[in-house]
């Protein structure tokens, strides 16, 4: 007997037609043999109308509040999909996060799991049944309810995969696998048959919605066999796995971009003020995630600081700096919004220079400007205004000839 996670996404169960395509996926699964624990999201758009709710009512509603309300969406679905299998004669029982075992940090809105306690999902399984879980949430040590933050689900099925020590965590989604780029924007992208954990991970921070970043890091460091596949189908879907076996020819494998990005420069009228290391101590206590980092230093003396966040953080990045001038001792701050980034991906740009170099050569050969630039060993991450992103995303893709 194998055992196996599936995870169902918002627009997987977003109607009561499609909950019930999800108990047939998972009875598939079950007369296959195994035993079967099911995570979904909350219905199709319920997540946004809750928030949209909450907005009547507050400019700047209680994080604990949001996650008391936000959770409750999931509670909906499992109790849905537990009815649709018991409607077609298989037993199955319905869990919330914490009834689950699902023990997280005491953060509202962002928490990390720490811990699951498998005992009740174990019994239940062992009696038969078909488990349901509430992805995106959980309990705190204090007993507080808590959310994961985007890609919530993602996060709880691949957990629950490693500490049930799950055969196979299936990600089952609107779309296929995973793709060279997204192809609701790049027309000739690509579905790729596997990726590794490293490459996935990357895509995924760097903007691929496919897979939420902290689902790929639990495979990754649990070598949970992750697949990607689409929700209702039996086509293969794209497995997430640690070393290539085929498919390794290209040098990128993948294109990500992500709007919505702002860069904040900092200013110092002499370099001996600089307070860089107290700059992102002060962000992360905030929980303000910094991306792409510059740092310069002018002819004059003169000092300077540029780095990306997500726009929505703006306003709040801004208050907490000038909240810290003193301290920080700069002298103004600048901010430009309308960005994007565009970043390449491959594990075969290791071993082979000159990747970045074709890179740049591509965007400014077709008039898109390079703002800042980031390297690792598996990535190349651009700036580029946000009106040229999807330009510079199709042109990256046909100069490393992804389509083949």
């Amino acid at each position: 007997m194998g055992r196996v996670v599936l995870k169902f996404g918002g627009t997987s169960v977003g109607t009561i037609e499609k909950i019930k395509k999800t108990a047939d996926q998972a009875i598939r699964e079950f007369e296959k043999g195994n035993q079967v624990v099911v995570v979904v999201s909350a219905m199709g758009k319920s997540t946004d109308r809750l928030v949209d709710m909450a907005l009547e009512i507050s400019d700047h509603p209680s994080k604990r509040e949001m996650d008391m309300l936000l959770s409750t969406g999931e509670q909906i679905t499992i109790s849905l999909l537990s009815m649709a299998l018991h409607e077609k004669n298989y037993e199955a029982v319905s869990y919330t996060g914490w009834q689950a075992g699902i023990t997280t940090e005491a953060i509202a809105s962002n928490a990390r799991i720490l811990d699951i306690d498998t005992e009740t999902i174990q019994d239940a399984l062992d009696k038969g049944q078909i488990v349901i879980v509430a992805g995106f949430q959980g309990v705190s040590g204090d007993g507080e309810i808590t959310t994961l933050g985007r890609g919530g689900s993602d996060t709880t099925a691949v957990a629950l995969a490693a500490a049930l020590e799950a055969d196979k965590c299936s990600i089952c989604t609107d779309v296929v696998g995973v793709f060279t780029t997204d192809p609701r924007y790049i027309k000739n992208a690509r579905k790729l048959s596997r990726v590794t954990y490293d490459e996935m991970l990357e895509l995924a921070n760097l903007g691929a919605g496919v897979l939420h970043p902290r689902a790929v890091e639990y495979a990754k460091n649990y070598r949970i066999p992750l697949e990607v596949r689409a929700s209702h189908e039996t086509e293969a879907g794209t497995m997430i796995e640690e070393e290539m076996t085929v498919e390794n020819t290209k040098v990128v494998r993948g294109i990500a971009f992500e709007d919505k990005i702002t860069r904040v420069t900092i200013h110092w009228d002499k370099k001996e003020n600089m307070r860089v290391s107290k700059v992102f101590t002060t962000l992360a206590d905030h929980n303000i995630d910094v991306d792409i980092i510059i740092q310069g230093i002018t002819g004059l003396g003169h000092g300077n600081l540029s780095f990306t966040i997500k726009t929505k953080a703006l306003l709040e990045t801004l208050a907490v700096l000038e909240e810290h001038q003193e301290t920080l001792q700069y002298a103004k701050l600048e901010s430009e919004q309308n960005l994007a980034k565009v970043s390449i991906v491959g594990s075969g740009m290791v071993s082979n220079p000159g990747v970045a170099a074709h890179m740049f050569e591509a965007l400014t050969d077709n008039d898109v400007a390079i703002k800042m630039i980031s390297t690792s060993e598996i990535k190349v991450s651009t700036v580029v205004d946000e009106k040229k992103m999807i330009k510079a995303a199709q042109v990256l893709h046909d100069r490393f000839e992804l389509e083949d």
